[in-house]
């Protein structure tokens, strides 16, 4: 097991989160508040529960209900089944939120309010509530009853309009870009409601506004520029030499945005002959001369190692960095000795231990972390109905009839 974090990496503590989402936006959401020191307590639908305990790359996994893209975001969290579509059901829970600060869920606009345990139910139950309600489009507009998963989002949004160069795009961007936002957009602004003075609330988080959101640059470029968003590749618009240059072994990632960090580079590469060539002048003129300006660097970057060139560069005070794969930034000790993976030895319904991420945060130099391996389905049942008043009896019978 991970080792208990102190209180200062725990300011969600005493912070009772219901979470009643699936797949990736809203489990993800209830990641990041599980890790800040909230109690999750995950209710899944009986004999299911999460899609994502049935997804991810080992089948075998999938078929034990403990699928690797469940893994991934819900450690710390526990379990308790419910059927809402039975009375008993809906009543466990109307008496669970009474205990609780906060509810997630993302099922399509209405849903809720259908089962008869929408906000304004479950409000006039604990009037300091903060129910948060995620969606692919928001709870109302046009679109707002339209099925929504993260590359339909993705879509619509622009990303993937501007993802690629001009012969690839459009393209979808390589993870879930906007669960992810989603998720994140989401915990952000429970934090928030978790501060007010008065306590209590409707959260409506749209994944299309959340990507929006993060868009500013290519949404102001058009609205106050009039500039078309257009794809550039590996290339930054906003300045050159910037974007991706060939190495011998590999690519490397060149940021000189600066007229001084374009200086330090041309004379380190013995390229200072560029300095003086009217082409290259200006920022303007070498955004307009990039491709060639391009072509010159990489006739020296291609002699050495992306490596090499990135620890000379760096030190010299020019932004780069090597292209890497996934495995190999998650061995670099940038990342390894910073506690930004968690392990869990001996993890129920797996047999094993896996190794999880954390949250891309650390509060007085210590990374905020959970303690429990992601739950089986249904394995905090009994001790969660029990703290609600439920007897022995009245459990087993719950769960006899499908209840739980």
């Amino acid at each position: 097991m991970a080792t208990e974090p102190g209180s200062a990496q725990r300011p969600l503590a005493g912070i009772r989160v219901l979470d009643l989402t699936n797949v990736l936006a809203g489990p993800f959401a209830c990641h990041q508040l599980a890790h800040l020191g909230a109690e999750v307590i995950k209710v899944e639908a009986v004999g299911a529960g999460d899609l994502a305990r049935n997804l991810g790359a080992d089948p075998a996994l999938s078929a034990r209900g403990m699928g690797i893209s469940f893994l991934a975001q819900n450690a710390g969290k526990s379990s308790l089944t419910l059927n809402l579509k039975d009375a008993r059901g809906k009543t466990a829970l109307r008496r669970l939120v009474t205990t609780a600060d906060v509810l997630v869920e993302n099922f399509r606009p209405g849903v809720m309010d259908r089962l008869g345990l929408g906000h304004k139910t479950l409000a006039a139950d604990n009037p300091r509530l903060i129910y948060c309600a995620i969606s692919g489009f928001g709870q109302d507009g046009p679109w707002a009853d339209r099925p929504a998963y993260d590359q339909i989002v993705q879509g619509l949004s622009g990303v993937m309009s501007i993802t690629g160069d001009a012969d690839s795009a459009p393209l979808r961007v390589g993870y879930p870009l906007a669960d992810t936002l989603g998720g994140i957009t989401a915990a952000m602004t429970i934090c928030a409601a978790l501060n007010a003075p008065e306590r209590g609330g409707f959260i409506d988080v749209s994944m299309l506004d959340s990507v929006l959101a993060t868009m500013g640059w290519v949404v102001s470029n058009h609205l106050i520029g009039g500039v078309d968003p257009a794809p550039h590749g590996n290339e930054n618009p906003t300045s050159a030499p910037s974007g991706t240059f060939q190495c011998a072994d590999g690519l490397l990632n060149i940021a000189a945005n600066k007229d001084e960090q374009w200086h330090a580079l041309a004379h380190h590469l013995g390229r200072a002959d560029l300095l003086d060539a009217p082409a290259y002048a200006s920022r303007e003129a070498r955004k307009r001369n990039r491709l060639r300006l391009k072509a010159e660097l990489e006739t020296v970057l291609t002699t050495r190692c992306a490596k090499d060139w990135a620890q000379e560069l760096n030190a010299i005070g020019v932004p780069v960095g090597e292209v890497m794969r996934v495995p190999d930034i998650l061995a670099h000790p940038q990342v390894a000795d910073r506690a930004f993976l968690g392990r869990f030895e001996d993890v129920p319904g797996i047999g094993g231990a896996i190794d999880v991420v954390r949250i891309g945060a650390m509060i007085d130099g210590q990374r905020p972390s959970v303690t429990t391996p992601p739950p089986t389905l249904g394995a905090d049942s009994d001790a969660i109905l029990s703290e609600l008043g439920y007897s022995a009896d009245e459990i087993e019978e719950l769960r006899a009839e499908g209840v739980i």
